[in-house]
């Protein structure tokens, strides 16, 4: 068994590849169509031999499931639905055992509202010390004399992001803020409670052995003082849509506010009290590489999501745009193409054929830069995309006007078999969300010891990749990185990417003098400098 990658005396999540699985479509032990711990355990063999170098857990927290465990009702438990707590400590003893690293999900802007502290605040009235730890206020008039909201925030999910409680004759109704769904009141993090609370959730899981966290929402704890309306240009609607990341940090109150910084400097020192090089990730939607490069200052946090590569067209001008920019000023950069939030990369690339090709030739890519690689599950076997019936879907987004809702990347994997559930559970009937009848080629069985298939293309991949940054010692060789509207060329050291974006192959002439002197190492498609293929050379 090999160690994770490292380089020199480098932490281990500096140039990881961490494999995102969500828990609830991964796989289940005990048949109910939902998975759960004792899944995840069973199946930690498999991403040892995928070659990754640790795991990110969705919430299994004490949960009522509004959000699929984003909504967190005890952050000291495991939701029965995923096992219990004894189920957490043999998933991490057996990961370890494994050489990997287990990052869990975190979820600190928000809780349920079914949390006790939310519900004390409910039963205590207005003015109580309990609703000072959520962000309640008293709604305000308008022109036409009716109350409303107390600002005109709008909500992540659908609609105003404050809802009313029920007032009585003694008690007029307050509103409560949730910059998701109704039932995630957020916090108020200028209380003295809540940064105690969290710290006391943290050192709970790290002293049970977790490697890392996951910040949901990083950048959404603190709310602009006074929590003023959203400042709109003419015409521009206050819906914050599919991404934040072309909001203005000027124009959202309710976002990315400077208070966040001391909260992880302090979380910074805490970390560092552990062994084993603890690290923490940021969920932080950000207009610009320099937001992120704020969340990872030395005294901050490892590291935060690189979602400006997510969201970039297929284009190796624009790949290389968001490359330059943030090497010029994050330090230790991470890489990801897909997540349980977003549409799946095989499917925003073109789908079929094409968006295989261009998510394989995209994800080399992505594996040649300097710093860490987060893979969501079921990439490494070329999902796509699935078009959830309507009455079947579960996401609290998915009949939102414009958002479709997320179930589709949020389907569960297919193992062997070849009809559903594809053994996924030990059950013969569909699991939570439906698996396509069409997946029998895409299981892991169809797809493990054929030569040609997307799974051992990843994992060869991942093992070179691995040689490759082995090769490079204590030290990361200077990267160069040029190009064209359609080629990008990536440089590190020995060490050449190409990538060909156009829907042509490059002329015989540049690709002679792409190989001169070199070895292929790995071609993301037939044959190097074809279109929407990707390949890597070493050099003497």
């Amino acid at each position: 068994m090999s160690a994770p990658t490292t380089q020199g005396t480098d932490p281990w999540w500096l140039h990881g590849v961490v494999y995102q699985v969500y828990v609830r479509s991964f796989a289940d032990s005990d048949g109910d169509g939902v998975g759960d711990l004792p899944g995840i355990t069973s199946r930690l063999p498999y991403l040892r031999n995928l070659g990754v170098d640790a795991l990110w857990i969705t919430p299994f927290y004490a949960s009522p499931q509004a959000d699929h465990g984003y909504d967190v009702s005890n952050y000291y438990d495991v939701d029965p639905l995923f096992g219990q707590l004894s189920d957490a400590d043999d998933l991490l003893a057996r990961a370890h055992e494994l050489g990997l690293r287990v990052i869990v999900d975190l979820v600190p802007n928000h809780t349920s509202s079914e949390h006790p502290w939310f519900q004390a605040a409910l039963a205590a009235g207005p003015g109580s010390a309990e609703r000072e730890r959520y962000l309640f206020r008293p709604g305000r008039i308008g022109p036409d004399g009716v109350e409303g909201p107390p600002n005109n925030w709008i909500s992540r999910f659908e609609g105003p992001a404050w809802t009313r409680v029920p007032a009585d004759v003694n008690e007029p109704g307050e509103w409560y803020l949730h910059l998701f769904d109704t039932s995630q009141p957020d916090l108020d993090w200028h209380h003295p409670d809540v940064p105690a609370e969290f710290e006391r959730i943290l050192r709970f899981w790290l002293d049970r052995g977790v490697d890392g966290i996951r910040i949901d929402v990083a950048h959404g704890l603190f709310k602009a003082p006074g929590l003023p309306d959203q400042q709109l240009a003419p015409g521009e609607s206050a819906d914050p849509g599919e991404s934040l990341i072309t909001q203005r940090p000027s124009h959202t109150p309710m976002w990315n506010q400077p208070e966040v910084h001391e909260v992880y400097r302090h979380w910074h020192q805490l970390l560092a009290a552990y062994d084993g090089d603890r690290m923490a990730i940021a969920e932080a939607w950000v207009r610009d590489p320099e937001d992120i490069a704020d969340f990872v200052r030395p005294d901050e946090l490892q590291q935060a999501f690189n979602f400006h590569w997510l969201a970039a067209p297929w284009s190796a001008e624009a790949f290389r745009a968001v490359i330059e920019q943030t090497l010029s000023v994050v330090p230790a950069p991470t890489w990801v193409l897909g997540n349980h939030d977003v549409v799946r990369p095989v499917t925003r690339y073109g789908g079929g054929d094409l968006g295989l090709a261009r998510w394989r030739a995209a994800l080399l890519t992505m594996l040649a830069l300097p710093g860490s690689a987060y893979i969501h599950q079921g990439e490494e076997l070329g999902l796509p995309q699935v078009d959830v019936p309507p009455h079947l879907r579960q996401d609290p987004r998915a009949n939102v006007p414009g958002r479709g809702g997320r179930d589709g990347c949020r389907v569960p994997m297919p193992w062997s078999g070849s009809k559903p559930p594809y053994g996924f559970g030990p059950g013969d009937g569909q699991p939570w969300l439906p698996q396509p009848e069409e997946w029998t080629d895409l299981s892991v069985e169809a797809q493990t010891g054929v030569a040609d298939s997307t799974l051992e293309w990843v994992r060869r991949v991942l093992a070179v990749r691995r040689e490759v940054l082995a090769g490079f010692g204590g030290t990361d060789p200077q990267l160069e990185v040029e190009g064209t509207p359609t080629e990008l060329v990536i440089r590190r050291g020995r060490l050449v990417c190409h990538l060909n974006t156009a829907d042509t192959s490059i002329g015989a002439e540049r690709l002679r003098a792409l190989l001169a002197d070199g070895e292929v190492l790995l071609c993301s498609g037939d044959r190097p400098g074809d279109a929407d293929t990707a390949t890597w050379i070493l050099h003497d």
